[in-house]
């Protein structure tokens, strides 16, 4: 008898034990608890956030001929941030750029003057992206470095006609200009009191073929955008005041004018117009603007 009950409570014990292994912690795992943080891994978490789309499509300017070194530079450094759009540029002259919007021809209007009253008239809005000096250019070979606001005028209307009247060599002064409807041109008669008035000997359609016709003409006097003059010209100094980025931005150079982004008022741009309209009216675009030798508006 005793040994049935000694083995009843050896059974009992062997139970009792086998129960109270059932409440030890659980071994460790990689795994997270239910109530616990999880462990962490090298493994990101998944985002909910849809990646931006990058930007695509075209942006088509149209315009200004003297704008060309600064839009280009701008167009060129768009499209290195946005691989997936493309930039174009027309030159074709103010007026031409500012009817090419008007008529939807283009997103983006150059002008190098501010919009007459009747073309702001027919729903347009300007913003000032730039100022140029408009320089005064002789040949390389022309003794004459500098004059004034009063004889530049004299001499663009026809009272004065020969060098020698202004402390250059003798030889008739040959007046090289734009065509009628250029920013430029329009920018220079108006700063000089000449419009209308200017006895051109040519009038031609692009700064380039100014500085060209000067660069081949020891007697002849052209305008031309401060950025776009190269070595085969001399700029004068006008009122004693050399062009240059310092003096366009202090005002001390008289001859200068706006660089204009032309846009049809109310009307939205595409996505990719729009991004590159913002970018180069922003800070972010002025070290491009000052490398293209203009001084930034903002």
């Amino acid at each position: 008898m005793k040994r049935c009950i000694c083995f009843v409570l050896a059974a009992l014990m062997a139970i009792s034990m086998a129960a109270c292994s059932g409440t030890n912690e659980p071994v460790a795992t990689n795994a997270p608890t239910a109530g616990n943080e999880p462990v962490a891994t090298d493994a990101p978490a998944a985002s909910t956030e849809a990646p931006a789309e990058a930007l695509t499509g075209a942006v088509s300017t149209d315009g200004s001929t003297s704008m060309e070194k600064v839009i280009g530079a701008l167009g060129e450094s768009f499209m290195l941030a946005n691989e997936g759009v493309t930039f174009t540029y027309n030159p074709t002259g103010s007026s031409a750029g500012i009817t090419a919007v008007s008529e939807g021809r283009c997103d983006i209007g150059l002008s190098s003057r501010a919009l007459k009253d009747e073309e702001a008239a027919l729903g347009l809005a300007s913003t000032i992206l730039a100022y140029d000096g408009i320089a005064v250019i002789v040949n390389p070979e022309n003794p004459v470095t500098d004059l004034d606001l009063e004889t530049i005028a004299a001499i663009y209307t026809g009272e004065i006609t020969n060098w020698s009247e202004v402390g250059g060599a003798d030889g008739e002064i040959v007046l090289i200009g734009r065509e009628a409807g250029s920013g430029t041109r329009d920018g220079f008669e108006e700063l000089t009191g000449t419009a209308d008035k200017c006895q051109y000997r040519q009038e031609l359609t692009s700064t380039g073929d100014v500085i060209a016709a000067v660069s081949q003409n020891p007697n002849a006097i052209g305008y031309a955008s401060l950025a776009s003059v190269k070595d085969n010209v001399k700029a004068v100094s006008v009122n004693g005041v050399v062009p240059s980025e310092e003096t366009i931005k202090d005002g001390s150079y008289l001859i200068q004018r706006p660089f204009v982004l032309v846009t049809v008022e109310g009307k939205e741009l595409s996505a990719a117009a729009q991004a590159f309209f913002d970018y180069i009216t922003s800070a972010d675009a002025n070290e491009v603007i000052i490398s293209a030798g203009v001084v930034p508006a903002n």
